[in-house]
């Protein structure tokens, strides 16, 4: 039997490797910290609720493949999103308002793509910090989201 301080060690180890462990579970990403208290109100987990707010998760992976569809995005969070649309077989009036003067680029860029990552194309398309600060040079309106909205759908079916 060996003696010394290896089994005390062993032990040790075994313990700050199970900590480690158990701290990383209850981290949250950067998107879903931002997520919680500016869009999970509405959006509920990223599914919405039919009818009334439409689902995120399984839509936003495949809006942003196209360098439009991620300039669409941006603005939907930077400007807000006002007017009705048909999603998933449901019918939205929807009005949404933007967090531009809320939220910096990286915070938006951040919860976009956590969301995308929940979608099922893979790898996902990541909007970029710099994506974001671009849409944010152009001065947005609920109302104009919409109408890019309506544009980016006739070129790139929305889901």
């Amino acid at each position: 039997m060996r003696t010394g301080p290896f089994p005390a060690c062993r032990t040790l180890l075994c313990g700050f490797v199970l900590l480690a462990s158990l701290s990383a579970c209850g981290r949250k990403s950067p998107g879903a910290h931002v997520y919680g208290p500016h869009c999970g109100i509405c959006h509920h987990g990223g599914g919405g609720m039919p009818g009334e707010t439409p689902p995120l998760v399984g839509r936003l992976d495949i809006i942003a493949q196209t360098p439009e569809g991620r300039t669409y995005l941006a603005n939907v969070l930077l400007y807000g999103l006002e007017g009705p649309f048909k999603t998933q077989g449901y019918s939205y009036r929807y009005s949404m308002p933007g967090f531009a003067s809320q939220l910096s680029d990286h915070d938006i860029a951040v919860t976009l793509n956590w969301l995308i990552d929940q979608g099922e194309t893979k790898p996902a398309p990541h909007i970029t910090d710099a994506e974001v600060a671009a849409a944010r040079t152009h001065i947005g309106t609920p109302t104009s989201t919409y109408k890019l909205r309506a544009t980016l759908d006739q070129t790139h079916p929305l889901p």
